[in-house]
């Protein structure tokens, strides 16, 4: 037999087996359903989890986390070390592109971690203001020198909101535009922003790790309301859809084009008070709203045993969680004495609830209801998640029910956006306290590792002394793909690793095809 023809047949009957097996790789466009729409592409001002999850699609970071969610890897720093004293780090800078095909350099890294720290609009500037100096003595190597030691520097530079941009681009064209039209450092790049309804992605070929990317791009949909995504994925209109459902899970479980990923997650969802409104700035009177919710009735009712009763702004399985924290007893007799010592009876409160969203608008309504019981009026304002957040930030809320999934393995990134932040306002509740903003910055830079835990103990004792907010439950990441999608995977700290996603079709499309 010719070489020509025993190829050919050997083509033929790979192609058989392919077929027989009922899957074929195959390239593709990944389409995810998800609640949010982007806000923008810069990454130091958000601190929206739908932005950070599309940030980690476009850029890379110097450090990553992997898969577990326990352990720092390499990103675009390839190795590092530091120095005795604990203060200066040494990144090798692996050779990479952004993707308009310039070099990516130290210098690029040394300017991201200076902007995140210094630029007025970043949200994130008071975790980096560790770092005294950071330099690029050649194009391969990052000098950081920070004021004091800092434990959790490493993990910081993991989190996606101080991901490598390119200087050069952003002298160039602005950071407005650079915003709208970023250049990446990252698996994707972005190839349209389609405001209100999706972005695209497509594959960034000068990736460093192109190679291993599968997917020919992504499609992040804004779809708001939980029945459509779902809806959506069923029909085969998206092949992924996030937040699936409490209570849709055991019934999509049951389809066998389907899979539920439910993965171990950091998310906390809370009741958001803005300290600034009214009573709402009384210590008792927060106490009062938060005796007055039965949380157990609640995580019950809303997750359909997929949750539990949160207890600490640090979840449980993080890092120094606080196992013994003060868990507040459904009480609405206590909440109605303190509502009367307060001098705040027949309170009126304006709940923003994010609409078509299943859990949040459940809980809202067991909220109003139980609230109502201690003589509290809470009136529901349902809007777009799209416009929620910037209520948020302008204080037009009293009440809002938000969650938080940790970016980094160590609290000091929750703690000080929570607690100890000028920026934002500590999560936009406006909490104030002098005394958790000093502990917040000496848990920074604590070393010994029992100190640094009693401190972060004492943080959750005294979050939840003072009510900075009311934590609701606990729960896993709750996804959901079609059955020819493989490796769609978030990980602990939120991030989708779909560089490594991989979109297969079925035998009877490959057939007609």
């Amino acid at each position: 037999m010719k070489p020509s023809a025993l190829k050919l047949l050997t083509a033929a009957l790979l192609a058989a087996s392919t077929l027989a097996s009922g899957l074929a790789q195959a390239a593709g466009v990944l389409t995810i359903g998800c609640r949010e729409e982007s806000t923008t592409f810069d990454p130091i001002k958000s601190a929206q989890n739908r932005d950070s999850w599309v940030f980690a699609n476009v850029y890379d970071v110097l450090i990553r986390v992997d898969n577990s969610g326990t352990q720092l890897v390499p990103g675009l720093a390839e190795s590092w070390k530091v120095s005795d004293d604990g203060l200066t780090y040494t990144f090798k800078i692996r050779p990479a592109k952004f993707s308009d095909g310039s070099p990516l350099s130290a210098g690029d890294a040394a300017f991201s971690l200076l902007r995140i720290r210094d630029n007025p609009g970043s949200l994130w500037a008071d975790s980096y203001k560790i770092i005294d100096k950071a330099e690029a003595p050649d194009e391969r190597t990052l000098v950081v020198t920070l004021k004091n030691k800092s434990v959790p520097f490493l993990s910081q530079l993991a989190t996606a909101n101080v991901s490598i941009l390119s200087k050069k681009a952003m002298d160039t064209i602005g950071e407005d535009a650079y915003a709208q039209e970023p250049v990446s450092s990252g698996a994707f790049k972005v190839k349209e922003w389609l405001r209100g309804d999706r972005v695209i992605l497509e594959k960034n070929p000068h990736f460093w790790e192109a190679d291993k990317v599968s997917l020919d791009g992504v499609e992040w949909i804004s779809i708001p309301d939980d029945n459509t995504r779902m809806l959506k994925v069923q029909a085969g209109e998206l092949d992924t859809a996030i937040f699936v459902p409490f209570s849709r899970v055991d019934t999509l479980r049951k389809d066998p084009s389907l899979v539920i990923h439910t993965d171990p997650s950091t998310r906390e969802d809370h009741l958001l008070i803005n300290h600034e409104k009214g009573a709402l700035g009384k210590v008792e009177v927060r106490e009062a709203i938060d005796l007055a919710i039965d949380k157990k009735a609640l995580v019950d009712t809303v997750t359909f045993g997929h949750g539990e009763v949160a207890y600490s702004y640090i979840p449980k399985g993080a890092l120094y969680h606080n196992a013994d924290n003060l868990q507040r007893p459904f009480d609405p007799t206590k909440a109605r004495e303190l509502l009367k010592k307060a001098g705040a009876e027949g309170l009126k409160l304006n709940y923003v609830v994010n609409a078509g969203n299943e859990a949040d608008e459940q809980i809202a309504v067991l909220v109003q209801k139980q609230l109502a019981d201690v003589g509290i009026t809470a009136n529901l304002q349902k809007v777009d998640p799209t416009q929620s957040w910037q209520m948020l930030v302008d204080g037009d809320y009293d009440l809002s029910v938000m969650y938080w999934t940790n970016d980094v393995l160590d609290p000091d990134q929750k703690t000080t956006f929570v607690l100890g932040h000028d920026t934002n306002m500590n999560y936009m509740t406006r909490y104030q306290s002098d005394k958790v903003k000093d502990l917040v910055a000496a848990g920074r830079v604590e070393i010994d590792p029992g100190k640094r835990q009693q401190t972060y103990q004492e943080l959750q004792k005294l979050a939840k002394q003072d009510v900075n907010w009311i934590d609701l439950y606990y729960s896993p990441y709750i996804n959901i793909s079609r059955n020819n999608i493989q490796n769609f995977l978030q990980n602990p700290l939120g991030r989708f690793t779909l560089e490594e996603t991989v979109k297969l079709e079925t035998a009877e499309k490959t057939a007609q095809n």
